[in-house]
């Protein structure tokens, strides 16, 4: 049995152990643009790719900084080695909670520069939590108790090719960089 995952650009990389040189955004735009949101209990096969080129877009249409623009691009891209699991069993599993944060901190690193300050990671989480609003209501006919979040994008549901996603999110990664 191996300990490494082999990535699409056939990197073998040790998710417990990541390091800079084994991440590579072509895996990470690959990966998402075909990993479903909702562990593929939604309506429609919308990607993880998809949510984070629409959290992005809302961030820059909210004006942050392209590097906030570039945090909320990536802010899943431990998935890509990891997968999704979904957020009310993932609060159980400390230990994937600290992968995730680890390959997350290596991604950060690599491509901003370092880690995000808290001013930084709280704008990028609320435009997150808002975006997850809308998913859960287009997605799963989820109502929110909350009051919807006032969005500055349009956004859609629409089914994707996951090559044209891939493509639209390494296009926003190099705008971003």
């Amino acid at each position: 049995m191996t300990d490494y995952i082999t990535t699409y650009t056939g990197i073998r990389m040790v998710p417990t152990e990541p390091k800079p040189e084994d991440i590579r955004i072509e895996d990470i735009a690959h990966s998402l643009s075909l990993i479903t949101r909702g562990n593929g209990h939604v309506k429609t096969f919308f990607s993880v790719g998809q949510h984070c080129i629409h959290c992005a877009k809302e961030a820059a249409a909210r004006g942050a900084s392209d590097r906030v623009v570039l945090a909320c691009l990536l802010h899943d891209g431990a998935e890509a080695y990891l997968s999704d699991v979904p957020s009310p069993f993932k609060k159980y599993l400390k230990e994937y909670n600290a992968f995730e944060d680890q390959i997350l901190d290596v991604i950060f690193e690599k491509y901003l520069g370092s880690k995000l300050s808290d001013e930084e990671y709280h704008l990028m989480k609320t435009i997150d939590h808002d975006m997850l609003y809308y998913d859960l209501l287009y997605l799963l006919n989820e109502p929110s108790e909350r009051e919807a979040p006032k969005m500055k994008t349009n956004f859609s549901y629409e089914v994707r090719p996951f090559k044209e996603v891939e493509e639209e999110y390494l296009v926003l990664f190099q705008r971003y960089s």
